[in-house]
C-alpha cells in the first residue's frame, strides 16, 4: 500500500508574463523569417525551454560575433548592454529585443538618473546577464554593484549626495530590504525607485513559498541552476523553516531517499519553468505515494506583455 503524502502547490508558480513573451518572440520570429533564428544568450534560463526552441530552429549563441548578418537575432529576456543593439545596427542586422518590460523599466530608470547627474548603485548578482545588461546601459564607472549589506561599506562613490539605486528584478525581497537599509544608513540622500524594482512575479512566488512553508517537511523548487529567481525560492524556503529545500530541474532529479518519512511536500517553480515540468514532478509523486494535493494561492496574476511590433505586423495577415 502506498504511503500517504500531502502535496502543497504554491500559487503563483512557474511562467511569468516576461518569460511567456520572450518564448513567444522566438516562436513568432521563426514563423516569420524561417529557421535559423539566432538568440543571444539563453532566451530564458531553462534547459527544457531552450531545447524545445532549438528543435524548432533557434540557434543560441553568447556573442553577436557568432551571428551572421543575414539572419535575425533576438536578445534574451534578461536584457543586454546598450552596445549590443548598437553593434547589430551597425551591421544592418534584423534584431528583436525580448528584454522583459520590467527589466527595461529599470534600464529607463538608470538612464533618467544618469541624465540628472546621479551615479547609480545596483543591487544585483555579479556576472548575471540581467546585471551585465543593466550596468551596460550607462558608461563605465557610472554603476556601482553591491551584492550584500557588507558591500555597502566598501562603496566609494564620486559624490555621496548624488546617488540613486536600482535592483535586479529577480532578487530575494527580504535580502534586498537589508541592503536598502544599509544604503539609506550610509547615504541618507540616496534616491530609490518609485516602485520596487523586484518584479511582481519574483515577489509573488516568494510570498507563496512563505505561505506554504509552515505546512511542509520539504520544498522542491522546479527551475534551472542558472536561474536567479529559482535559486532565491530555495533560499526563501530554507529561511522560512523548510529543513529540506532543494532545486530540481525535473522529476528525474528528485532525491527520493531524502523523502523518506516526509509527510508533506511543497512544490513551486521559478518564473522560467514550464507547467509541463511541474506536472511531471507531481506525476512522479503520484506514482510513488497516495497523494492529496492542495493549492496555496497568495496572489492572482493576469499580467500580459505585447510582443514587439515588428513581429505583430508580419503575422497578422496569416492570422
Amino acid at each position: 500500500m502506498k504511503q500517504k503524502l500531502n502535496l502543497y502547490l504554491a500559487a503563483p508558480r512557474g511562467f511569468c508574463a516576461g518569460v511567456d513573451r520572450a518564448i513567444k518572440i522566438v516562436e513568432m520570429a521563426i514563423e516569420k523569417w524561417g529557421a535559423p533564428v539566432y538568440v543571444r544568450h539563453e532566451i530564458v534560463h531553462n534547459k527544457y525551454v531552450v531545447d524545445g526552441l532549438r528543435a524548432k530552429g533557434a540557434v543560441f549563441v553568447e556573442n553577436l560575433d557568432e551571428c551572421p548578418n543575414d539572419r535575425p537575432v533576438i536578445f534574451s529576456a534578461h536584457g543586454v548592454p546598450k552596445s549590443v543593439p548598437a553593434k547589430a545596427q551597425s551591421r544592418n542586422m534584423i534584431y528583436v529585443d525580448a528584454t522583459c518590460p520590467l527589466v527595461s523599466k529599470v534600464h529607463i530608470e538608470a538612464d533618467r538618473h544618469h541624465m540628472n547627474g546621479l551615479q547609480m548603485v545596483m543591487i544585483g548578482h555579479a556576472g548575471h546577464p540581467e546585471t551585465i545588461g543593466t550596468m551596460g546601459q550607462l558608461p563605465e564607472g557610472e554603476v556601482l554593484l553591491v551584492e550584500t549589506p557588507g558591500d555597502v561599506a566598501k562603496l566609494n562613490p564620486r559624490d555621496a549626495d548624488k546617488l540613486a539605486f536600482i535592483t535586479q528584478t529577480t532578487l530575494s525581497v527580504d535580502d534586498t530590504i537589508e541592503i536598502v537599509k544599509a544604503l539609506h544608513k550610509r547615504f541618507p540622500n540616496i534616491i530609490g525607485p518609485h516602485k520596487e524594482d523586484i518584479c511582481y512575479a519574483t515577489t509573488n512566488r516568494q510570498e507563496a513559498v512563505k505561505a506554504v512553508a509552515p505546512n511542509i517537511d520539504a520544498l522542491l523548487v522546479i527551475g534551472a541552476p542558472n536561474s536567479s529567481n529559482s535559486k532565491r525560492l530555495v533560499e526563501v524556503g530554507a529561511n522560512a523553516g523548510c529543513k529540506y529545500s532543494q532545486l530540481v530541474q525535473r522529476a528525474r532529479d528528485i532525491d527520493w531517499r531524502a523523502m523518506d518519512g516526509v509527510k508533506s511536500v511543497g512544490i513551486t517553480a521559478g518564473a522560467s519553468a514550464p507547467e509541463v515540468l511541474i506536472n511531471e514532478v507531481i506525476g512522479a509523486f503520484k506514482d510513488r505515494y497516495d497523494v492529496t494535493t492542495e493549492i496555496v494561492e497568495t496572489a492572482v496574476e493576469n499580467v500580459e506583455f505585447k510582443v514587439p511590433r515588428i513581429l505583430r505586423e508580419g503575422t497578422l495577415a496569416n492570422g
